[in-house]
């Protein structure tokens, strides 16, 4: 049989190694980056991260379970991440399974006979390295754990605009705002920390928004605020209502500063974890402006209270804070069930026909963590090796995926956006991930043999 393909070595890359691995399935890696990390590592061309970048979850609720970050910060910045994941690499030989410098281009079905679902005889995979060399393999699975924030969201705009346009993808330093009047259109938790990073540097900042925000402070009642409140999670009505009360007590208003009022009730869209900004809006370093109207040489209009009326900037650097589209570029759309802004999959990971090909880390919640990404890559590992070996057992998690899908809002009523539409709660989806886990096969003696040798809650300094 032929083995499997894991596409990634990204914190959900590794995941889905070391699930594996203790699984005992055999399985190729293939990593466009030189090392493990993924956007984690500033250093690959790649890369996302910008120096200033820290977790906006906290170490202990991020952190893989069997391996603990012993760490001084409660928010660790990327490189003390960075160092976090090679370090689980050596600890479960994961490196070694891995080939780095080598970006996947390709991955077709193999051929099948009329009527059989494509993927059914296994994929192709078709990989390019560094150097130019191509490479080709079958594989029975593939899994997709490149990352959802590698293409970004790039929208447009009436006119033109004849200063310099930056999406927050090519963000690296602060430096890049020295003495320029800077707009930041979009106010997420990378919008917020890089008008955080520019006040300190630029001769002006503007920050655009078409919407309210929630801002969640770092630290309520002396400790992490995602720490409170990890027992029995309170129905969503109640802890939005105690929550919001909460926030009001010590953040204020948004309002007072210049944000619209949200639409929206708290953690139905993300948060921000970022509340520097408001110190920075009341201090005058910065101020809020609406939404886009259009551009004008380096003129920026904005949208007004009745319509196109509103007022006008003018600036050097125009930043997008507008996200990130998902992106699965090697693999066509179909073998996906793609539907709208994202696939369609049963849990987020299984495309509803089974077609071998299976996705980690197509998941976005509050509090998830790396452990909720190895728990969905577990889920994988079990259900492929019952595949393998307990053909009944899989079938019957087949049929599951036949049936109602499990509501994994957890009682929210999300925003209808494009980058909500893979948006789940996590204790209604890691729940139901442990639900499905328990009805597939034990663990394996392999699996057994890992965790009697790393059941010593290793620890690494980060």
């Amino acid at each position: 049989m032929n083995p499997i393909a894991l596409i990634g070595a990204g914190p959900s890359g590794l995941a889905g190694a070391r699930a594996l691995s203790r699984a005992g399935l055999s399985f190729h890696g293939f990593e466009a980056g030189a090392d493990v990390g993924g956007l984690w590592n500033i250093d690959n061309p790649r890369s996302t991260m910008y120096e200033s970048a820290h977790l906006i979850s906290s170490r202990t609720t991020t952190e893989f379970a069997e391996f603990p970050m012993r760490s001084t910060a409660d928010y660790p910045g990327h490189r003390e991440l960075l160092e976090y994941f090679r370090a689980y690499a050596d600890r479960f030989g994961l490196r070694e399974h891995f080939h780095f410098g080598t970006r996947v281009t390709s991955v077709e079905p193999l051929p099948v006979a009329d009527g059989e679902t494509p993927g059914a005889n296994g994929w192709r995979l078709t990989a390019v390295t560094d150097g130019g060399d191509t490479f080709e393999g079958d594989y029975s699975a593939v899994i997709l754990a490149n990352g959802t924030l590698a293409e970004p969201n790039v929208p447009s705009f009436r006119g033109d605009f004849t200063g310099e346009v930056m999406h927050t993808s090519a963000y690296k330093s602060a430096r890049v705002f020295d003495g320029k009047r800077v707009l930041i259109i979009g106010a997420g938790n990378s919008g917020c920390d890089i008008a955080v990073d520019a006040v300190h540097h630029a001769a002006s900042v503007d920050l655009s928004v078409r919407r309210g925000y929630y801002f969640v402070p770092r630290y309520l009642f002396g400790k992490p605020s995602d720490t409170l409140n990890q027992g029995r999670p309170l129905p969503a009505p109640i802890k939005q209502f105690v929550d919001t009360r909460v926030l009001e007590a010590f953040t204020g208003d948004p309002v007072r500063f210049g944000f619209p009022k949200p639409d929206y009730k708290i953690y139905e869209s993300h948060p921000i974890v970022n509340t520097l900004i408001l110190n920075h809006l009341g201090q005058g370093d910065l101020r809020v402006v609406p939404d886009i109207d259009r551009f004008d040489g380096d003129t920026v209009h904005f949208v007004g209270e009745h319509g196109a009326d509103g007022t006008s900037g003018d600036y050097d650097l125009v930043v997008l804070a507008t996200g990130y589209k998902l992106d699965y570029p090697f693999v066509a759309r179909e073998h996906l069930n793609w539907r709208g802004a994202s696939p369609s999959l049963f849990m987020n990971i299984f495309p509803p026909s089974f077609n071998g090909l299976y996705v980690l880390g197509m998941i976005e919640a509050s509090g998830i963590g790396w452990q909720g990404r190895y728990e969905q890559a577990d889920l994988i590992a079990a259900y492929l090796a019952a595949a393998g070996g307990a053909p009944e057992q899989a079938a019957a998690f087949r049929r599951r995926a036949d049936a109602a899908w499990p509501d994994l809002t957890g009682g929210y009523d999300y925003l209808g956006l494009d980058r909500m539409s893979y948006y789940v709660n996590k204790d209604a989806y890691r729940r139901n991930v442990k639900k499905l886990r328990k009805a597939l096969p034990a663990a394996s003696p392999v699996d057994r043999g890992l965790d009697a040798r790393s059941s010593s809650t290793d620890e690494v300094t980060a």
